[in-house]
């Protein structure tokens, strides 16, 4: 939980603690133990490392909110938001520019930044 509140913040693990019911009590455990108490809290690689790589992953994959979460958590882990770029830049030669394209709008609202009036921004 120490590593969850500190890449996503307190006011969101709380929210989530908040929103927590009897039917996804396990799921959230087990999200907790598995990735922020397991992986995230690993020593192979930095915060910002793990962070880049989420973001690359969540891109790819078209999980917009999970992207903007972690886009947003990059305030907490290190990565610039030049380093948002890149790793973007990556989806779109790895994944596709249609995953990529998404992706920047994504992280253009996360960041705060303005973007394309049709909502992408390429």
């Amino acid at each position: 939980m120490l590593t969850r509140r500190a890449v996503l913040g307190d006011a969101h693990v709380d929210r989530a603690e908040a929103r927590k019911t009897d039917f996804d009590a396990d799921f959230q455990r087990f999200i907790t133990e598995g990735a922020w108490g397991s992986l995230w809290s690993r020593p192979g690689l930095t915060r910002r490392e793990r962070s880049l790589l989420t973001i690359t992953l969540l891109a790819a994959l078209g999980h917009d909110e999970e992207l903007a979460l972690h886009v947003r958590a990059t305030r907490n882990t290190g990565a610039s938001p030049e380093d948002v770029k890149e790793a973007l830049l990556h989806v779109a030669v790895y994944a596709g520019v249609p995953a990529a394209n998404r992706a920047f709008a994504v992280a253009a609202r996360a960041l705060g930044e303005t973007e394309a009036p049709n909502g992408e921004t390429a």
